[in-house]
């Protein structure tokens, strides 16, 4: 249990070609361990907007939604998975989606490791360390990103070029969904209202 919750997401971070390896071929990496890193993350990043600093807290309290937060991370996490594995699978990728989505979840740990502290350092910063915070900061999501990398690359097999232009597709689809999943609401929203129109139409007819 420790090794799934702790060891194994450390190990990731420190030598991830290895674990991404272990991951696909030695079926290392749980997803109830994924589960846990994302409501981590996102628990990371309603701290973040409610408790740092006020020196580099630009959040609105009046306009602050825990709801919103928990999409923020779970919709573009599962849009990321879904368009990756659909590319990947044009592409002759070897990742299967569970993979993708494990090699995505566990990623993530740089981001906590680093946010939830800094989000209490923060708090006792002066004007002239808030510079620490920043670099502490994109050091966090650059580790997260180069992780991303190297297990996308990993769990499909791919060289570095290929694995660079199918992050660039999966962007693409990802933008793609976003546009049609928008234009299907607003079009169910127009029959619904126009069925709404008409119904009221004719009540107030009868």
């Amino acid at each position: 249990m420790k090794h799934d919750f702790i060891n194994f997401p450390l190990q990731v971070i420190f030598k991830p070609f290895d674990s991404f390896w272990d991951m696909k071929y030695e079926n290392k990496g749980k997803l109830k361990v994924v589960y846990t890193l994302i409501a981590l993350t996102i628990l990371a990043f309603i701290l973040q907007k409610k408790y740092s600093g006020f020196l580099v807290n630009y959040s609105d309290p009046r306009t602050l939604n825990s709801i919103m937060d928990v999409v923020t991370v779970i919709l573009p996490f599962l849009l990321w998975c879904v368009a990756n594995w659909s590319i990947t699978t044009l592409m002759g990728g070897e990742g299967k989606f569970l993979e993708i989505v494990k090699a995505t979840g566990y990623s993530l740990t740089p981001i906590i490791l680093v946010y939830i502290p800094m989000t209490y350092v923060s708090r006792f910063m002066a004007e002239e360390e808030t510079a620490f915070y920043y670099l502490l900061i994109s050091i966090a999501s650059i580790w997260f990103v180069w992780l991303l990398f190297i297990g996308i690359m990993t769990v499909h097999q791919y060289t570095v070029l290929k694995t660079i232009i199918t992050i660039g597709l999966t962007i693409v689809v990802m933008g793609i969904i976003v546009f049609l999943g928008a234009l299907v609401l607003s079009m169910v929203q127009q029959i619904y209202e126009f069925i709404y129109n008409v119904y009221r139409e004719m009540l107030f007819r009868t």
